[in-house]
């Protein structure tokens, strides 16, 4: 009986010092997009800050689903072992719609929060060249005239709230695609007519194009005259943000240190003249912050559905 207890003592004791252990190897922040956007800069100064803290290799893979929008990526963190060595850097669709949309490895959802820590800067946007310039102007246009919207995918909530916007305001577009990439070459091309992507991505052309709205509860600082979807349509106050996940049964231990290096990172003055730069919004809410910042999101997002049809 003794010995049981030793030996049972004992790998009590051996899991414990494993436990404690944590980081012992590379650990990978998976970014569901392609290198570039804000949350893939966000998230390699979490890196970096990452491997400073704890001394372990910390690296930025980046799997874009194709159009799909970040559902690849998800899964590959949700099919990853459970013990901090996988990390997501998702937007809100991942834990608010991934588990509806009939993947097997994200219903019911297999993640939680460790925590948010920015909100997009994203908006409509449309050529100068377009005869339209505002979103009133785009809507009396586009009830005689094909209007064709790009998109990161058809489940995000900048889609769904795009969509959405247009139906409560009496048009709807021609036709919508999905891209990887929606940046000043989209429009330039004439893929499309309208797109929904961040600021960050046609800032080099910004002169170029009229911001028709923002998406999101307030107006963004390099384009202040913009205004936003809420505005235009109450109903739709729902913005897009990005934050680190783990698979549910990660250890505890692994999501505070994880948090920690975050919450260092964002604090950093690279991540503080991102903010000028580009208009992000960066902050960092914790894990019950970040559950109820999605149970929330959900219920807007229910009313999209309703206005959708869906």
């Amino acid at each position: 009986m003794h010995k049981l207890l030793f030996s049972a003592a004992a790998l009590l004791l051996s899991a414990s010092v494993a436990f404690a252990d944590y980081p012992e190897k590379p650990v990978s922040f998976v970014v569901p997009w392609p290198p570039g956007d804000l949350e893939d800069v966000l998230t390699r100064l979490i890196a970096d800050e990452f491997q400073s803290m704890y001394g372990v290799p910390a690296a930025v893979v980046n799997k874009p689903g194709g159009g799909g929008g970040p559902f690849p990526g998800a899964v590959e963190v949700a099919t990853a072992p459970a013990d901090g060595y996988t990390i997501g850097s998702f937007v809100t669709d991942v834990p608010v719609v991934g588990p509806q949309i009939g993947i097997p490895e994200l219903a019911p959802n297999p993640f939680e929060p460790i925590g948010i820590f920015m909100t997009y800067p994203f908006v409509i946007a449309t050529s100068k060249d377009a005869p339209y310039s505002t979103w009133e102007e785009l809507g009396t246009y586009a009830k005689d005239n094909d209007v064709a919207l790009g998109h990161f995918g058809s489940f995000l909530p900048p889609t769904q709230v795009t969509f959405a916007a247009a139906i409560q305001s009496g048009f709807d577009f021609s036709s919508e695609a999905a891209f990887d990439a929606l940046d000043c070459n989209t429009l330039a091309s004439g893929d499309v007519d309208v797109m929904n992507t961040t600021l960050q991505l046609i800032l080099p052309c910004l002169d170029k194009v009229n911001v028709l709205a923002s998406i999101g509860n307030e107006r963004i600082s390099l384009t202040p005259d913009s205004p936003t979807v809420s505005e235009l349509i109450p109903e739709l106050s729902v913005a897009l943000w990005n934050g680190l996940f783990v698979h549910k049964d990660v250890p505890a231990d692994a999501r505070e240190k994880i948090a920690a290096a975050a919450k260092a990172a964002l604090q950093s003055e690279a991540a503080q003249n991102l903010i000028a730069e580009t208009g992000v919004l960066i902050y960092w809410q914790d894990a019950a912050e970040a559950k109820a910042q999605i149970e929330s999101d959900a219920k807007v997002l229910e009313k999209v559905a309703e206005i959708l049809g869906e």
